[in-house]
């Protein structure tokens, strides 16, 4: 999000990128560079997932983000031993001097996507430089921070968007001049998109970026609870610190829009069949005998008149819409804008899991949030619980509520390419 031109953005505090001396994986250490790799944690579907990340490599850095044990503290008091191990054996070495990384994706498809790794300083909402759009679960702000503490490291970054313009020029030209360059790494994941990592450390290069980028704010694109994470580690830790900057990956969206996909939910112990019999005459509900593709495409023409949902878990699909006017009033909450009011994730929680259902929302024993679609269809149908499939809402919708300070409901959208985990570390003690 860009305020550069506006009068109040040249005297706000804007975002403050710094270099670090970045650790990462020796080719010749590890089997390959993509086996390495992981999505973000909170993209790993799991068990499946994480056993399957688990198996690729036994120093893929899901055994750092996703650490097993029997209690949190012994996963991660593993976890900083591992990365401990790691780092006296050569698995992973940091850099020889601090730098900026500028991060390339593509995959087959003609997507490209270019951004710049660097630690941001962390700042408050109120100062109006990183600009959150969802809300966050304290449970898992609470699981990120004490595993941060333990590794004493930043293990992956988040994604923050910026909207770029005239003013930076000089930073796209360091961008692209060197992404024409060898990079540092390349590899390809089973995703099928290619990674491309590069570092900057040309101290006129690092200036004019750094320049560039303090007369803008940025917008979480992904990366919430990690973010609101940083937030409590400097609070935490006199400052200066080195806790008083995080790992991100700022994108310019004007050059490299993202994608924006939803992000569904899995109801554990609510059978499809009870969550449908509760919803009925609050909603309309249509019962669809089509594979998921055609099921998600009447959830998208529907969508287009007001709030649907998709139920799944059953071997059929449930398309749920029309909700009676009268029920939305006396569920959501009339003191947020109509935009907020209208979403479907607001809709969602408000009304149908809190009031039709009464599913608690703030704890994984009740409510999973999962990307895969097919993911969360095939858990459903598994363990017998209902999956509410969502459609994605829109980017800009995301950017006005943020504008005016209105968080959206937690796990609203999932913004993407989402950075892919094990590329560059930052470790606090370097």
């Amino acid at each position: 999000m860009n305020t550069a031109g506006h009068p109040e953005a040249t005297a706000r505090r804007g975002l403050e990128l710094v270099p670090f001396r970045g650790l990462r994986y020796d080719p010749d250490r590890v089997g390959s560079l993509a086996a390495v790799t992981s999505p973000p944690y909170d993209v790993v579907v799991r068990p499946d997932g994480l056993l399957h990340l688990e198996s690729a490599d036994p120093h893929n850095i899901v055994r750092l983000i996703l650490p097993q044990a029997a209690t949190p503290e012994a996963r991660n008091e593993q976890a900083a031993r591992t990365l401990r191990r790691w780092i006296a054996e050569g698995v992973l070495t940091p850099d020889p001097e601090p730098g900026l990384y500028v991060y390339e994706q593509r995959d087959g498809d003609g997507l490209l996507q270019r951004g710049i790794i660097g630690a941001v300083r962390v700042s408050d909402p109120s100062e109006r430089v990183v600009l959150p759009h969802e809300d966050v679960m304290p449970h898992v702000v609470a699981d990120r921070a004490a595993l941060m503490r333990a590794t004493c490291a930043n293990l992956e970054p988040l994604l923050l968007t910026y909207r770029g313009d005239d003013a930076t020029a000089a930073t796209t030209t360091v961008v692209e001049r060197t992404a024409e360059q060898p990079p540092l790494l390349s590899t390809t994941t089973e995703d099928g998109f290619c990674h491309r990592l590069w570092s900057v450390t040309d101290p006129d290069d690092v200036a004019r970026v750094r320049a560039e980028l303090a007369g803008h704010q940025a917008l979480i694109a992904d990366g919430h609870h990690r973010w609101a994470t940083y937030r409590t580690l400097r609070a935490e830790h006199p400052s200066p610190s080195p806790w008083d900057h995080g790992l991100v990956l700022l994108v310019d969206t004007v050059r490299y829009p993202l994608r924006v996909r939803a992000i569904h939910r899995l109801l554990h112990g609510l059978a499809v069949a009870d969550a449908v019999a509760a919803v009925t005459g609050g909603f309309r509900v249509r019962r669809l005998d089509t594979p998921l593709p055609r099921a998600m495409d009447a959830l998208a023409e529907a969508a287009e008149a007001g709030n649907a949902f998709l139920l799944a878990g059953d071997g059929a699909f449930h398309l749920v819409d029309r909700p009676d006017p009268g029920l939305l009033a006396r569920t959501v909450p009339a003191d947020r804008p109509e935009a907020w009011r209208t979403l479907d994730a607001t809709v969602l929680h408000a009304t149908l899991l809190a009031h039709v259902w009464h599913v608690p929302d703030d704890s994984a024993a009740h409510v999973s949030y999962i990307h895969d679609t097919a993911a969360t269809v095939e858990k459903a149908e598994r363990d017998g619980g209902t999956a509410v499939l969502m459609h994605p809402v829109r980017e800009e919708v995301v950017r006005d509520l943020a504008r005016q300070g209105v968080t959206m409901p937690r796990k609203s959208t999932s913004f993407g390419p989402k950075p892919a985990s094990g590329l560059v570390l930052r470790a606090l003690d370097l």
